[in-house]
């Protein structure tokens, strides 16, 4: 078993939760029910697979959480780039988030490679 707050990927997708939650706000609420419910569910689930993972008892089981986990991170990529494409969000968070959202990725990615 894993203390899951001791990884440093499970604190940078805590923030990144955090970050999503703030940009959500500034989206118009007709969005409310689409990309704001998509981006802020993917943006919990990243973290969230992280910590139920690294409660398993074995590696097997965690890297299966941790492909979960990365999943989701590319869903929320994906999901900013619409964003930012349809002009909901500016450049500038835009690529701050997606660049943050990369990093968890190449994080979460190396974790998984260790637990071969």
């Amino acid at each position: 078993m894993h203390n899951f707050k001791d990884l440093k990927v499970w604190q940078k997708s805590i923030d990144l939760a955090v970050d999503v939650y703030k940009a959500t706000s500034l989206l118009p609420t007709d969005e409310k029910f689409g990309l704001i419910s998509q981006m802020k569910r993917c943006s919990v689930s990243i973290p969230s697979n992280i910590a139920e993972g690294s409660g398993r008892g074995r590696s097997a089981q965690f890297k299966h959480f941790l492909t979960i986990s990365q999943g989701s991170a590319f869903e929320l990529e994906t999901q900013l780039i619409i964003s930012n494409r349809l002009e909901l969000l500016n450049d500038e968070l835009s690529a701050d988030l997606i660049g943050k959202t990369t990093e968890i990725q190449k994080m979460v990615y190396s974790l998984e490679r260790k637990l071969i």
